[in-house]
C-alpha cells in the first residue's frame, strides 16, 4: 500500500496570493525571511490580504538561510504567546522549512527535536493552528512537502525533518514571487528542483502517481531553467510551476542519496556552507553513473532520457546535466565550490564521518542503489575532485 498526499488547496497563476482573503480564522502569525518580501511589497499584501480576512496578524521576521533549531524555538515560543490558528510562511525553502517545525513545539512545546528527527514519528498537528505556505523560490516546493530541513550548526548537520503533518494545508504558487529571484538564486534552486523530478523518478518508493509528475517537472526543468536564469519571466513562471510538481513526486516518492550527501556536506566545514541546490547539482552527475549500476535505476533513467528526446542512454542523461549545470554557472566539483572555499585537508579528515552520517540520513532508505560508508567515501571523493566514478 503507498500513500500520495497533497495540500488541500493550491492556488497557482497570476494573482494567486489574494486567496488569503478567503482564510477563515482570527490569528495568523506571518514568519518570513531576511527582507526581500518586505522590499518587494510581498509582506504587506499578505498582511493587508490577512486583515481583510478579518485575522489579527504578527510577523515573526529574520528567518535566516538553512534555518537553526534556534531559530525554530524562537519562533514556537512567538506562537505559544500569541497563540494563532493559521501560520503563514512566505519566501524561500528557509522560512517555510522553519515554521513546519515551529508548528509542531507551538501544537506541542513538550516535543523534543530529536524526537521529531525521527522519519514519520511527528505527533498529530492542527490541534491549535493551519498552515498556509507562499514559495518565492522555485526549487524546494517545500509548500507542498512533507519535508522540512533544520540545521544544528553547533553539531555541523543538517536534519531533514519528515511526516505527512507537516504538508500544508494551502499552498499559494504566485509566479510573481519568483520573479524577484537573482540569478545564482534561480539556477540553484531549478537544479534542486530537477534534482528533486529525478530522484522521485528513481526512487524505490514512485508510484504511477508520481511518475507522472516527475517526468513532467523534468521536461519543464530542462526547456525553462536556462531561459529563467537568463531573465525570461515567462520561463520563470513557468519554472515556478514545475519545482511545485517536482515537490508533489518527492513528497510521496522520497528522495535518494544525492539529497544525503548535500545535507551532510552543506554544513560540515569551516570554510563555509555549500548552498544545497549547488550542492544537489554538482553530486547528481556522480550519483546518476552509482546508481546506474543497478540495471532497474539504468532504465528509469533511460526512460528519462527519452522522454526528454535525448539518446536513449545513461550517459546522455549525465551529459545534459553537466551542460545545464555549464550554462548556469555551476562549478563540476566541491574543490571548485566558490573558488576553493572548501579546504582540502578538512574533507579528507571528515570524510569517514560524513559519509556515514550520508549513509544514515532519512534519504538513503530509497535511493535505487545500496551504499556502503566505504562507498559512500569513494563517491563523495568523486565530487570532490570531479573524478569518474566506476565502482
Amino acid at each position: 500500500m503507498f500513500r500520495f498526499t497533497l495540500p488541500r488547496d493550491l492556488y497557482h497563476g497570476e494573482n494567486a496570493l489574494e486567496s488569503l482573503k478567503t482564510l477563515k480564522g482570527s490569528k495568523a502569525i506571518v514568519v518570513v525571511g531576511g527582507g526581500s518580501m518586505k522590499r518587494f511589497g510581498f509582506l504587506d499584501k499578505v498582511v493587508d490580504y490577512l486583515k481583510e480576512a478579518g485575522m489579527e496578524v504578527r510577523l515573526f521576521e529574520g528567518v535566516e538561510p538553512d534555518p537553526s533549531v534556534e531559530t525554530v524555538m524562537k519562533g514556537a515560543a512567538a506562537m505559544t504567546e500569541f497563540q494563532p490558528d493559521w501560520i503563514v510562511a512566505i519566501g524561500g525553502g528557509s522560512p517555510i522549512d522553519a515554521a513546519k517545525a515551529m508548528w509542531a513545539f507551538y501544537e506541542y512545546p513538550e516535543v523534543t527535536f530529536e524526537q521529531l528527527c525521527t522519519p514519520f514519528s511527528f505527533p498529530t498537528l492542527r490541534t491549535k493552528a493551519k498552515f498556509c505556505a507562499i514559495p518565492s523560490t522555485s526549487g524546494t516546493a517545500t509548500e507542498v512537502t512533507a519535508f522540512s530541513v533544520i540545521t544544528d550548526y553547533q553539531k555541523g548537520v543538517k536534519y531533514p525533518l519528515a511526516d505527512f503533518n507537516i504538508t500544508p494545508d494551502i499552498a499559494i504558487v504566485d509566479p510573481s514571487l519568483a520573479e524577484t529571484m537573482p540569478k545564482k538564486l534561480t539556477a540553484h534552486t531549478g537544479m534542486d528542483a530537477m534534482t528533486h523530478a529525478i530522484e522521485a523518478y528513481v526512487s524505490t518508493l514512485h508510484c504511477d502517481y508520481t511518475d507522472a509528475l516527475a517526468l513532467h517537472a523534468i521536461k519543464m526543468i530542462s526547456n525553462d531553467l536556462i531561459d529563467s536564469y537568463n531573465g525570461d519571466m515567462a520561463a520563470r513562471g513557468r519554472m515556478h510551476n514545475a519545482q511545485c510538481l517536482a515537490g508533489m513526486a518527492f513528497s510521496n516518492a522520497l528522495l535518494g542519496i544525492v539529497h544525503s550527501m548535500a545535507h551532510k556536506t552543506g554544513a560540515a566545514y569551516s570554510g563555509g556552507h555549500i548552498v544545497h541546490g549547488c550542492a544537489n547539482a554538482m553530486y547528481l552527475p556522480k550519483v546518476i553513473k552509482y546508481n546506474s549500476a543497478e540495471p532497474a535505476a539504468a532504465e528509469r533513467y533511460i526512460q528519462i532520457s527519452k522522454f526528454l528526446g535525448l539518446e536513449p542512454t545513461v550517459d546522455a542523461l549525465i551529459e545534459h546535466i553537466k551542460s545545464m549545470n555549464k550554462a548556469l554557472d555551476i562549478p563540476t566539483c566541491i574543490k571548485d565550490y566558490e573558488g576553493g572555499i572548501i579546504d582540502e585537508k578538512e574533507f579528507l579528515d571528515k570524510l569517514p564521518t560524513v559519509a556515514e552520517l550520508a549513509v544514515g540520513d532519512a534519504c538513503t532508505g530509497s535511493n535505487p542503489r545500496a551504499i556502503t560508508p566505504a562507498q559512500m567515501e569513494k563517491l563523495l571523493t568523486c565530487c570532490f575532485y570531479d573524478q569518474e566514478v566506476d565502482f
